[in-house]
């Protein structure tokens, strides 16, 4: 069954008062009704409309104001099992979020901001900053219970200019879509824990290659398997997580004889903020780094289509898991301040957990044991991380944006998205292995946040642009009006910041100091040109347009496939 209609940019927007109303959403299922489902909402319109009239599915904010309707999204969800319950909805968050950032990031952040008490606020601002994102992507949740999360809502809000938002999203995951830092993080707190504290620079980058491998064959392989391995993996970094918090607070209890009189009164009022470096830049990759580590709070929105009860379980698993997130990172912030001087934790670069265990337990359990758990923890990230960034790439294939559209976007015998696997692994090994030797850790964290804070961006404001021109949405869930505005106005500070030049002697590596925000936006520069000459300048010296052609696969996924037709030929006929 194919389904052929125009989407031609300038009749489109004459004809859009021909809109058809969508199919309704079901709240509990996240399904479309069964009656009205993708390709017969075409072949109904053709049944409707007469020769001439244009087809496409009414799914943007210009789509007339309907009572009791929903948007139909860029077409049916493909038919997966929903395999995901409220425990592990939590965990995928938890899991997600909790990686290396809060093992490996705060040595990092002391040593740029320079004081315990700075690096505190970074962190308070960042569980603010993070709760209002949470928000914001809790009501595009409920609203549009699809995978792909942040693609799907950029794809539904920017539908003009034609394909525009589509091509950006579909080159950034090409270009960034990778998981590596905490593959990196793995590969140090693996050494570290056989007694290689001076480990080189390729033993690191052979470690992490290493994971990411075997994650995307477990994923790729053992659909069930790979879900029960993260959440164990999940659970083992919330116990270590509270270990450490629980350790920290005995401390300050207990006063053991062993740590000296600085650091048990390292929190101190007349001390916390010694050394501070109040540079704008200097703060702001700072803060680009806390933001990682807060990152990934909306992990369900990725995989929504195999979340058994979706809206519902998004609404509570989503608060709770932050919540839990919050207080464990309040814990080992202050954990690690009272047991480790503040001179090694900015020494320390991304084993500050390590030498927390070390100081406190000693070697052997405390060198050893310890960290190998913290390495399972950054495993269990990477394990979640590849499990939704391989549906978002699949999710971004169906849409015909890329190449091989139809075979990234199918799912394996063993219903897994190799496809999507496969897109998300080569651009891994790539950050893994390429980049010059020095402050790896710190240059990911940066060139992964600059385009997350661009991508917030317009999805803050176009969450409050949809609420202007589409207030007839169900909205099962929504956010306060400041939790939208806050995050805007962060991510243009943000976005100015790293064009400012750090404090002197604060450069964490050999590049310039602006270089990853240069590299983010060039993958928007990249995107748009390919977008131009693609969809505008070859079409209009070869005399033809973009169409799409709807097609099933045999897994049951519906994806668009994008067609050359001529100028003289004015409609196709849907056929059935």
């Amino acid at each position: 069954m194919s389904a052929y209609y125009r989407l031609s940019s300038d009749d489109e927007a004459q004809d859009s008062d021909r809109l058809l109303p969508s199919p309704t959403l079901d709240e509990k299922s996240g399904a479309t009704n069964p009656k009205v489902r993708g390709l017969e909402i075409n072949a109904r319109a053709a049944q409707l409309l007469s020769p001439g009239d244009i087809l496409f599915t009414p799914r943007t904010p210009r789509t007339p104001l309907l009572l009791n309707s929903e948007p139909s999204l860029l077409q049916e969800a493909s038919t997966k099992k929903r395999t995901l319950k409220w425990s592990s909805a939590y965990i995928l968050i938890i899991s997600r979020v909790v990686g290396s950032g809060i093992f490996a990031a705060p040595g990092v952040i002391a040593q740029s901001t320079g004081s315990v008490g700075l690096a505190l606020v970074l962190w308070l601002v960042g569980a603010v900053v993070a709760a209002c994102g949470l928000t914001v992507s809790m009501e595009l949740g409920c609203m549009l219970p699809r995978n792909g999360g942040e693609n799907v809502y950029l794809e539904f809000i920017y539908d003009r200019p034609r394909f525009l938002a589509s091509t950006i999203i579909a080159v950034q995951a090409m270009l960034l879509g990778f998981t590596a830092s905490n593959c990196v993080v793995f590969g140090k707190y693996i050494l570290f824990s056989f007694g290689i504290t001076e480990a080189s620079d390729a033993a690191q980058r052979m470690c992490a290659a290493g994971l990411i491998i075997i994650v995307t064959i477990i994923h790729g392989r053992w659909l069930k398997g790979g879900i029960m391995l993260q959440n164990i993996l999940g659970w083992i970094k919330v116990a270590v997580i509270a270990f450490i918090g629980i350790a920290g607070l005995s401390v300050l209890v207990a006063r053991p004889p062993n740590l000296d009189h600085w650091q048990q009164q390292s929190l101190s009022i007349s001390t916390l903020f010694e050394g501070s470096q109040w540079n704008f830049g200097t703060i702001a990759t700072s803060f680009f780094k806390v933001s990682y580590a807060y990152s990934g709070y909306d992990n369900v929105n990725n995989v929504l289509d195999e979340v058994k009860d979706p809206v519902r379980t998004l609404k509570s698993a989503a608060p709770a898991a932050m919540i839990s997130i919050f207080i464990f990172y309040l814990l080992l912030n202050v954990a690690y301040f009272l047991v480790v001087p503040l001179e090694e934790v900015k020494s320390s670069g991304e084993l500050v957990a390590a030498l927390f265990f070390e100081r406190l337990f000693g070697d052997g359990f405390g060198s050893r044991v310890l960290p190998i758990l913290i390495a399972l923890s950054a495993a269990g990230n990477v394990m979640v991380t590849t499990f939704a960034q391989a549906r978002v790439n699949q999710e971004i294939a169906r849409q015909g944006f890329l190449p091989f559209s139809r075979t990234l976007a199918g799912s394996s015998r063993w219903g897994t998205p190799l496809g999507g696997l496969a897109m998300h692994l080569v651009p891994s090994l790539t950050v893994i292995l390429l980049p010059p030797q020095g402050a790896i850790y710190s240059f990911i964290l940066e060139l992964k946040g600059y385009p997350a804070q661009m991508t917030s961006l317009a999805v803050c404001a176009g969450l409050l642009w949809l609420r202007s021109r589409r207030p007839d949405l169900r909205r099962p869930f929504k956010a306060y009006r400041l939790a939208v505005y806050l995050p805007i106005g962060l991510n243009i500070a943000l976005l100015a910041a790293p064009f400012f030049p750090p404090a002197e002697g604060r450069e964490e590596y050999s590049l310039w100091y602006g270089t990853y925000a240069v590299v983010g936006i060039s993958t928007v520069v990249i995107a748009v040109l390919y977008w131009y000459i693609w969809i505008h300048l070859l079409p209009r010296l070869w005399r033809y347009d973009i169409d799409v052609m709807q097609e099933e696969l045999d897994d049951g996924t519906i994806i668009n496939k994008l067609i050359r037709v001529p100028k003289d030929i004015k409609y196709k006929e849907v056929t059935q």
